[in-house]
């Protein structure tokens, strides 16, 4: 007994002196790295153990954070590249001469107090709405500040009535909102005998109507049509009417009969965008950024291909939109790329060297080619670039070749000429090149599928080639496969 009563204090005291684990400390838990930064992620942790005391602090390297602000800068762009979002500027920026022409119509019709038609047609997408938005806001502020009566306004969609009939009662009650309905007589009835009458007219004011979509005013006979213009042929009438349609031949067909009835209107046509048009109006709108957003030849291939398409400046705008959403979605990628390391880990950016900073990344946030192209082929699915993006590799570095050649006024070369730029674009690849009889062979398969047209000769290589296809879907078909991409924004 006296033995262990002595070892007792000694082994107490031996533990006393002994240096406590961190899985025998009662005064701190040990947690393990990866669960340190989940319990808190944004306050430094303290840590002990065999890693040694480090402090870890789980926040954003520079490189996540501006990864982070391009971020957010894109959302920017992306709601001002919106449809629904007017531009910052005074003017319609390139249908100038057509606003113009469109306010100086209602300016006459206001200050000479006379009534009168204006139908406004084109493509979808080219601006015609838009003016007229201008115009209703700059006409208000021109008849204040001239102290004239400023015109009531309508705007209606045609689309949206019931019946094709139906807008005389909406310009009845824009004009007599409290007046009550009469069974004995219809609207345009009324309108007309309102019109004719000089003690039934409404006075000084005139009324602006404006009616979209007028297309959908066509019926069997016609008549509605033909009415609404009429109601401004009237000696007493008080309208202003702007009639919108998409159907550039409405006004032919129609204008005959109208003529006949003395209600001919003035015809404005806007003609779809051209591709130096649609970059200007893209600049227009990103100018405000102090940043660039796309590269220049990216905003290029847009206006090309969508100007060659239809000229529709909407579907310009949602192009740039999907290509910088794919933007968007790599830089998220790098982000989650630079966060997995540290997560594992458990350590910060500083304390592994950096090493986050040299993952592979964008550099800069701007939209490339490659993602506009790749949005081009979401919205315009067409079979010849389905074909171009299937065909082997040499028969598309055959089509760089003709692409480089057809560049300028020339439009033919001889299969020899198509060699020596096919040879450099293969140099330039490093892909070994095929011999001139193989690609004799290639051009009478191209030809065979429509791409190109190959011409008859004693020899293969004086052999004529020209282009069968658009340049355009060449370059649109390409400009998304890697291989191509740096070669084709060189030309």
């Amino acid at each position: 007994m006296a033995e262990i009563q002595l070892s007792t204090p000694q082994k107490r005291k031996l533990r006393s002196n002994s240096t406590p684990s961190p899985m025998q400390s009662s005064s701190a838990k040990w947690k393990s790295p990866r669960r340190c930064v989940k319990d808190c992620p944004k306050s430094p942790v303290k840590m002990q153990g065999n890693c040694g005391d480090k402090t870890i602090n789980v926040t954003k390297s520079p490189v996540k954070k501006r990864l982070s602000e391009n971020v957010e800068q894109l959302n920017v762009v992306k709601e001002a590249l919106h449809v629904s979002t007017p531009p910052a500027t005074a003017t319609v920026v390139c249908r100038e001469v057509e606003y113009n022409r469109v306010l100086d119509f209602c300016k006459q019709s206001v200050e000479q107090d006379k009534a009168g038609s204006l139908y406004i047609c084109g493509c979808p997408g080219t601006g015609k709405s838009l003016s007229i938005e201008k115009v209703k806001e700059d006409l208000v502020d021109w008849a204040n500040e001239s102290a004239l009566q400023a015109p009531d306004l309508l705007s209606l969609s045609c689309t949206s009535l019931s019946k094709t009939s139906d807008i005389f009662g909406k310009i009845l009650d824009k004009i007599q909102p409290r007046r009550k309905a009469n069974g004995s007589i219809s609207p345009l009835q009324y309108l007309q005998k309102m019109s004719s009458q000089k003690q039934l007219s409404t006075g000084g004011k005139m009324t602006l109507i404006i009616a979209d979509e007028m297309d959908y005013l066509i019926t069997k006979d016609r008549t509605v049509l033909h009415d609404l213009f009429m109601l401004t042929t009237f000696p007493f009438s008080r309208f202003i009417l702007i009639g919108i349609a998409n159907a550039i031949d409405l006004a032919d067909r129609f204008l005959p009969k109208l003529q006949s009835l003395n209600c001919k209107p003035a015809v404005i046509t806007y003609r779809a965008y051209s591709k130096d048009q649609i970059i200007s109006i893209l600049q227009q709108r990103l100018e405000a950024f102090p940043y660039t957003v796309f590269q220049p030849q990216a905003l290029e291939l847009c206006a090309r291909k969508v100007a060659s398409a239809s000229g529709d400046m909407r579907k310009a705008l949602s192009v740039c939109r999907s290509a910088i959403e794919m933007l968007e979605g790599e830089i998220r990628d790098s982000i989650y790329s630079l966060q997995l390391p540290s997560l594992k880990m458990g350590l910060s950016d500083q304390q592994r060297g950096g090493s986050c900073d040299k993952l592979p990344i964008q550099e800069s946030g701007v939209v490339r080619v490659d993602h506009v192209a790749i949005a081009l082929s979401k919205a315009y699915r067409s079979p010849v670039v389905d074909t171009i993006q299937s065909l082997p590799q040499h028969q598309q570095i055959i089509l760089c070749s003709a692409l480089k050649l057809f560049r300028g006024k020339k439009k033919d070369a001889t299969i020899g000429e198509v060699n020596i730029s096919y040879v450099d674009v293969c140099k330039s690849t490093l892909i070994p090149p095929v011999g001139i009889m193989e690609l004799s062979s290639m051009c009478r398969v191209l030809g065979d599928q429509g791409i190109l047209k190959v011409g008859q000769a004693r020899e293969d290589k004086l052999r004529r080639v020209t282009l069968n296809i658009d340049e355009a879907d060449i370059t649109f078909a390409l400009q998304g496969i890697r291989l191509f991409r740096n070669y084709l924004q060189q030309l």
